[in-house]
């Protein structure tokens, strides 16, 4: 069974960090790609980042690139998403999500397989 946790969302002010993490198990993860996105309230959910664990290739979304950077452990089937200098526009629910394959774009019908979320708020 595949299985998605993401973990290390909370409360942070603008300009601070967080790091989220997606624990993966259930699959081959190095045949994997996996991708964060994000929903806030009232909004769609939104891409924003994505690394293929097969060859390590990354994207992101121009609202976080330069901020945000993706990474993994393959000895722990792990992806972070590491946040600096935080806006208060990041505020949303953040999900994990995979796919067996290589993904390019942000497509939410790419990923087959999603977490519950992590909260993430960022106050001015």
């Amino acid at each position: 069974e595949v299985q998605l946790v993401e973990s290390g969302g909370g409360l942070v002010q603008a300009s601070e960090s967080l790091r989220l993490s997606c624990a993966a198990s259930g699959f081959t993860f190095d045949d994997y790609a996996i991708g964060w996105f994000r929903q806030a309230p009232g909004k769609e959910r939104e891409g924003v980042s994505i690394i293929n664990n097969w060859g390590g290739s990354t994207m992101y979304a121009d609202s976080v690139k330069g901020r945000f950077t993706i990474s993994t452990d393959r000895a722990k089937n792990t992806v972070y998403l590491q946040m600096n200098n935080l806006k208060t526009e990041d505020t949303a629910v953040y999900f994990c999500a995979a796919t067996n394959g290589n993904v390019y774009d942000f497509r939410i019908p790419n990923f087959d397989y999603w977490g519950q979320g992590t909260q993430v708020t960022v106050s001015s």
